[in-house]
């Protein structure tokens, strides 16, 4: 039987949830997830953004201790989730000269590349937290991924840059400390979600991800396996509830089981004589036709879709996503939305579920713990390669150091 060489922990604070996933790293290199815990109904986020530290730090709290119990195993530092509106991504290019007798290209110019293409200029309350490397060009020779002991007098690279803002970031590592938890690392959380969902050949090809939750949507474009493009902007699923709840007259509430329980986006799935009960804010119900739900929710969708496809137009990306669209999140999995969404970007759109794991899969195979599952997968793969180099400096030893300052 297998052993265990490490346990990696991924925490997923999200506007109406957190989840926290527990996986060991197995001496056969798969990820066995051990323990999940999930916490609903969380007060205290707005939009991705932290608006209540005690509120959440409960939640967290809820949340991890469930996963703690399921795995027998305490929860010390954790992998963390960052989403939320004030998130941007840009592409970047960092130039040096490859100066040593030898023209041999080592770890130090590697990182010195990268450190020029993050020397750039963006808002004063925003701070980099990541810098993922896009391609390496040498002597203009394009299309490297690995350069170094490489030869050249010049070496370029394309990376995409991602920032957040300082407040935020530092609000979200409070609220986990505040637990007792060390963050080993803030992670985009549309990165974690390619981990979990995305297929190689997908992010080779060129893929958009697009994670629905319920205050925030993400966009993130992946091409020649790397991250082109990031966007997050503050509309999700709560602006599905919210029509729901003005067009159908009833709570909040109400309207959330409405759209879990009988939601769909597209009318032309509805049976034109489909009845279901709607209960209202009070104690009385109604019976509504299914098909007037799709009427209210199908505008929503197509303006959702409408905006993040002309984002990916705008970016000049449209005929880079061959693989066509993914779809991910606890919002993910609204009835007809994958329709919705192929007439829009007229691709080809499939939900994305985590995958790649062993363990509690049954638990775990669902959009909703697509961050959580991509965090401790993200996480497995660093801390292998740096047990495996027993490395502290380097690329990687270089970004979490611009961490310290944050959390």
């Amino acid at each position: 039987m297998a052993k265990e060489t490490g346990h990696i922990v991924g925490i997923d604070i999200g506007t109406s949830k957190v989840a926290t996933v527990i996986g060991k790293i197995r001496d056969d290199g798969q990820i066995e997830i051990t323990g999940v815990g999930k916490k609903a109904d969380v007060r205290g986020m707005r939009r991705g953004i932290v608006s209540s530290l005690d509120e959440v730090a409960e939640a967290v709290k809820a949340s991890v201790d469930e996963a703690e119990l399921m795995a027998g195993h305490p929860v010390e530092r954790a992998y963390v989730g960052v989403g939320g509106a004030h998130v941007r991504g840009f592409n970047s290019r960092g130039v040096v000269a490859i100066t040593n007798r030898d023209r041999l290209i080592t770890k130090e110019d590697v990182s010195r590349v990268l450190e020029g293409a993050r020397t750039i200029s963006f808002p004063q309350e925003q701070q980099i937290f990541h810098t993922f490397p896009q391609e390496f060009m040498v002597d203009n020779q394009e299309g490297i991924s690995q350069p170094l002991n490489m030869m050249g007098t010049r070496l370029e690279a394309n990376v995409h840059i991602v920032t957040g803002s300082i407040t935020s970031l530092q609000n979200l590592g409070s609220v986990v400390n505040r637990c007792g938890i060390a963050v080993a690392e803030p992670v985009l959380g549309l990165m974690a979600d390619s981990y979990s969902v995305l297929t190689p050949d997908e992010k080779e090809i060129g893929v958009a991800l697009i994670n629905i939750g319920h205050g925030t949507t993400g966009l993130s474009v992946f091409e020649k396996g790397a991250i082109w493009h990031t966007l997050v902007i503050p509309v999700g699923g709560e602006h599905f509830t919210n029509d729901l709840a003005v067009g159908l007259k009833t709570g909040i509430l109400e309207a959330e089981i409405v759209k879990k329980k009988y939601g769909c986006a597209l009318t032309n799935l509805i049976q034109e004589d489909d009845v279901v009960e709607v209960p209202s804010a009070g104690k009385k119900t109604s019976m509504v036709k299914r098909s007037l739900i799709a009427q209210i929710l199908q505008p929503r969708a197509e303006e959702l879709f409408h905006v993040l496809n002309e984002e990916v137009r705008g970016a000049g990306l449209e005929k880079t996503i061959n693989a066509g669209v993914v779809l991910t999140g606890g919002n993910a999995s609204l009835q007809g939305l994958t329709e919705v969404a192929e007439s829009i970007f007229d691709h080809q759109v499939r939900i994305g579920e985590p995958a790649g794991v062993v363990g509690l899969t049954n638990i775990v195979a669902d959009p909703m713990f697509a961050t959580a599952v991509g965090l401790v997968i993200y996480g497995a793969r660093i801390e292998s390669r740096e047990a495996g180099t027993k490395r502290k400096g380097g690329f990687f030893g270089r970004i979490k150091g611009a961490f310290k300052d944050v959390f």
